[in-house]
């Protein structure tokens, strides 16, 4: 372990900052169990063998979850020392006598399967520290955020109608609604991450009625170029709030990257089992490699790396709508515009 230690320290740099005990901590366990495989004196029972791959594998975890409590350290680091503790082994073991093929073999096959069971448990565990990050950070922004937004609506009103500072006003709380909406997908992104789920409540909505309210509300922003085609009364049961996430992140998907001197069309149908919704817009196709990756989370196509977002914004559509049993799909071609088209059952079970 001495030897070990000496060589981490002058080769992964993330050691200089540990005390020898903190540094080599799970390592003689793993060479304890090490003993045992190459022992000649102990008996080989199937379940020996299944004992000591549970205790092995045990061993391994431990080893990358304490590597990634360290900001220090990365993955390959990590498996950078189990390199350096098998060339250790080998210079240790061989001062005495040569190895067989036997003992090569298992301190090899030993080594692999350690480093394979630490750097599991390192992605997991810094995964589990990155998403209780988020969720604290998240948590902690929205206070003031909520400030923010309480104080300008406040000024909001005591401003007289045609005071040239109530424009700026309402693009302030567009601003901030804005930031809390991304701070919003950050925070369901995690939630899908860790495997809880979006937390959706349904109800009786109108959908009809909904996308209408979106386009009212976007036409403040963006200026009237939004056509509505609709059935009236379509209703479905599902979570208002989150239907109108997926239909303000498309229609303004649309607007940042459709062709500006042409409408987006937002077509709403309603057939025997399903409800459609497609938006539509002119300008430049997404290219069939890009579509493959448009729902994947902190993905971003060429096209949107000049644009603000965290890239989360159609995984969460996704997520969405396949929570509300429905599908979504898209479809981009030269000369034919862009559609992103919405299937929601109409009677969700």
């Amino acid at each position: 372990m001495q030897m070990w230690e000496q060589r981490a320290r002058d080769e992964v740099s993330a050691s200089i900052h540990q005390d020898s005990l903190v540094l080599q901590n799970s390592l003689p366990k793993y060479l304890n169990q090490l003993v045992d495989e190459l022992s000649t004196k102990i008996e080989r029972t199937p379940a020996r063998i299944a004992s000591d791959e549970i205790e092995s594998t045990r061993i391994g975890k431990l080893h990358g979850h304490e590597r990634a409590g360290y900001a220090d350290y990365s993955l390959t680091q990590l498996i950078f020392e189990y390199h350096i503790l098998r060339q250790v082994i080998f210079q240790v073991l061989e001062e005495e006598a040569p190895l067989g093929v036997r003992e090569r073999d298992i301190i090899i096959d030993s080594i692999e399967q350690a480093v394979n069971d630490a750097a599991t448990q390192f992605s997991k565990t810094l995964r589990d520290i990155q998403e209780l990050f988020i969720v604290t950070l998240t948590h902690d922004l929205r206070g003031p955020i909520n400030v923010v937004k309480m104080g300008t609506q406040l000024i909001m009103r005591r401003l007289e109608r045609g005071d040239t500072h109530i424009d700026v006003a309402a693009r302030m709380i567009n601003s901030i609604d804005r930031l809390d909406s991304m701070i919003q997908n950050l925070l369901d992104a995690s939630r899908l991450r860790a495997g809880q789920g979006l937390k959706i409540e349904f109800e009786e909505c109108y959908l009809d009625k909904l996308v209408h309210e979106v386009v009212e509300d976007l036409n403040f922003t963006y200026g009237k170029r939004f056509v509505v085609v609709s059935d009236s009364n379509i209703k479905s049961y599902c979570s208002r709030k989150e239907i109108r996430r997926v239909i303000e992140n498309l229609v303004i998907n649309a607007v940042k990257y459709g062709d500006p001197s042409t409408p987006i069309t937002l077509t709403l149908q309603q057939f025997e089992t399903q409800i459609c919704l497609t938006i539509y817009n002119e300008g430049d196709p997404i290219a069939p490699d890009a579509q493959s990756i448009l729902f994947q989370q902190f993905r971003r196509t060429t096209s949107a790396e000049e644009q603000t977002g965290w890239g989360l914004g159609l995984f969460l559509v996704k997520s969405i709508i396949e929570a509300h049993q429905g599908t979504i799909e898209v479809e981009s071609e030269e000369g034919k515009g862009t559609s992103f088209i919405v299937k929601l059952p109409r009677f969700p079970s």
